[in-house]
């Protein structure tokens, strides 16, 4: 397992748009993706539904958790996203 903290940098925070490309991308993966926020609260990184329900907004801290054969990948694309402000 691996796990990586990222602060959500788009002014918007993961509205829609951008949870759905967090969404797609977590989806190339086979590894489990979970994002947990700050409070404790996690979602499936697969699951649109689930991302907009922890309200990511911008400046917050949000642990990624990746298991599974390509999780170092897996992880490395969705900070990658977080990180450039999809």
């Amino acid at each position: 397992m691996i796990v990586k903290e990222v602060v959500i940098k788009n002014m918007s925070g993961l509205h829609a748009r951008p949870s759905a490309q967090v969404v797609k991308t977590a989806n190339e993966f086979d590894s489990h993706i979970v994002f947990e926020d700050s409070c404790g609260s996690k979602c499936d990184a697969k699951s649109i539904m689930g991302i907009m329900s922890l309200v990511l907004n911008s400046g917050i801290k949000v642990k990624i958790y990746a298991d599974g054969k390509d999780e170092k990948e897996a992880v490395e694309a969705v900070v990658a996203l977080l990180e450039n402000e999809i």
